[in-house]
């Protein structure tokens, strides 16, 4: 089965999109966040790929119906 990429739904800190790239790639989620942090340090480099990141990457299914229906506020 091919894997998808997925902002996790139980490995996130703020929107999920470490925690998702982590189980993507199998590495610990800890090293994707240091890497957004140290990026947005000299001037904000990482802000706007972690936010189009947030924004294009679905939220993994939990398998809990009521929990995967997209809420619009």
């Amino acid at each position: 089965m091919a894997k998808k990429l997925h902002r996790s739904s139980t490995d996130r800190m703020i929107a999920g999109v470490a925690g998702g790239l982590g189980e993507y790639f199998d590495v610990d989620p800890v090293i994707f966040r240091i890497i957004f942090v140290i990026l947005l340090l000299p001037g904000g480099v990482s802000a706007l790929p972690y936010f189009v990141l947030w924004i294009v990457m679905p939220i993994a299914p939990t398998g809990d119906r009521k929990h995967d229906d997209v809420i619009d506020v």
